[in-house]
């Protein structure tokens, strides 16, 4: 079999808490997980300015082969965000042109590809939130193997069908689902704590001051 699809059912959020979660920065959210389940740094959109936030639909692919994406594409539901574990590969794309044209008629929420895309003009064109890890001419190869929801590790964070998938020009955090109601609550704890913090700042306070910080000894 080329590649095998897991049926993964899970909690779906409520158009109230995916619009909750839209106020919530990756940093923040990755920030009250304790530094977590952020990816790594070369993981940025293709349009600056760009902004994901959905629940995470998964494939795993054989090195340069888009099969199972395209068969994801097909299968996920408005507002889901295919998140591709394609193994870093950068010299080979995963993605392109005509899998962002479906997948905007589709209403998807993104793409997060740990590994190549290609069309990058395609995707600002068509304004699709498309996360990468490297673009290269070079295309896939059509049916060599691949899972369809199974969990994955993309760009150093594990995800799994339902998880929270945040993006923006700093990068993509992952919010696992059992954790979305305590994460998201501290989230929300945490930017009312940074408001007073940078109202402290115009008031003339110094980043020392305000987080309490040990001074300096003269030397």
């Amino acid at each position: 079999m080329a590649f095998q699809r897991i049926a993964a059912p899970f909690r779906k959020l409520t158009e109230d808490e995916l619009n909750q979660w839209r106020d919530i920065p990756p940093a923040v959210a990755s920030d009250c997980m304790n530094r977590t389940q952020s990816m790594g740094a070369a993981m940025k959109p293709v349009n600056a300015g760009a902004s994901v936030c959905g629940q995470a639909r998964t494939v795993t692919t054989m090195a340069g082969d888009c099969a199972s994406i395209c068969e994801l594409i097909s299968l996920a539901g408005p507002g889901e965000v295919i998140v591709v574990d394609a193994g870093g590969v950068e010299d080979t794309a995963v993605w392109g042109g005509m899998m962002a044209e479906e997948a905007v008629y589709r209403s998807l929420g993104g793409a997060v590809v740990y590994g190549a895309i290609r069309d990058v003009a395609d995707m600002r064109r068509l304004q699709f939130a498309m996360f990468c890890t490297a673009v290269v001419p070079r295309g896939p190869h059509q049916g060599f193997g691949g899972v369809i929801d199974g969990s994955i590790s993309a760009a150093g964070a594990v995800v799994r069908p339902g998880d929270v998938v945040l993006g923006d020009d700093d990068g993509v955090v992952v919010v696992p689902l059992e954790r979305a109601d305590e994460v998201l609550l501290a989230a929300q704890a945490h930017l009312q704590k940074e408001a007073a913090c940078f109202a402290a700042v115009r008031s003339g306070r110094s980043l020392p001051e305000i987080f309490n910080m040990p001074k300096s000894e003269l030397a």
